[in-house]
């Protein structure tokens, strides 16, 4: 499993693109390399200063770029061919629990809530409510049923902290 994990294209390019912000310059100088080669090799552009929280997914290697002003919450599942750009200051918030499909272009200060599921193909134009489903160009809600249903592989912040009994 951990072999499957790490020859994974995605994986491997978000563990040296979180590597790349160490302080240490031994290790944050060999990441940052790492970084650049596997950021051309997998054709995905997205800024060391980017805000991501926990569990951002990576799930096919393809064409991505996400601006350095965008902000990713935790457990957002992101495919090929996505583009999460801005022209002017501000990029997209992306809620927590998110499924981003292909081709999908979320495009300027947009807030997308939590557990929402962007179908591919989509334009995001405009603010997504949390808990719903959107399509089309320029996207609609076309569902409320069962939100962030496609997001699997959830990361909990409380995993890593002790219990306290």
């Amino acid at each position: 499993m951990w072999i499957t994990t790490w020859l994974d294209g995605g994986f491997h390019f978000l563990f040296w693109l979180r590597l790349s912000n160490c302080n240490n310059l031994l290790v944050g100088g060999v990441s940052r390399f790492f970084y650049q080669i596997l950021g051309l090799k997998y054709q995905i552009s997205i800024h060391r200063q980017t805000k991501i929280g926990y569990g951002l997914r990576i799930v096919h290697n393809g064409p991505i770029v996400i601006n350095v002003s965008a902000t990713i919450g935790d457990n957002v599942d992101i495919y090929q061919y996505t583009t999460i750009g801005s022209m002017f200051l501000k990029a997209a918030q992306i809620g927590n629990n998110v499924y981003i499909g292909p081709s999908v272009c979320i495009v300027e200060d947009v807030k997308i809530g939590d557990g929402v599921t962007i179908g591919a193909g989509s334009v995001i134009v405009k603010d997504v409510e949390e808990g719903c489903t959107v399509a089309g160009n320029p996207a609609k809600v076309i569902s409320h049923k069962e939100p962030g249903r496609l997001v699997w592989r959830r990361w909990n912040r409380e995993w890593n902290k002790y219990n306290k009994k």
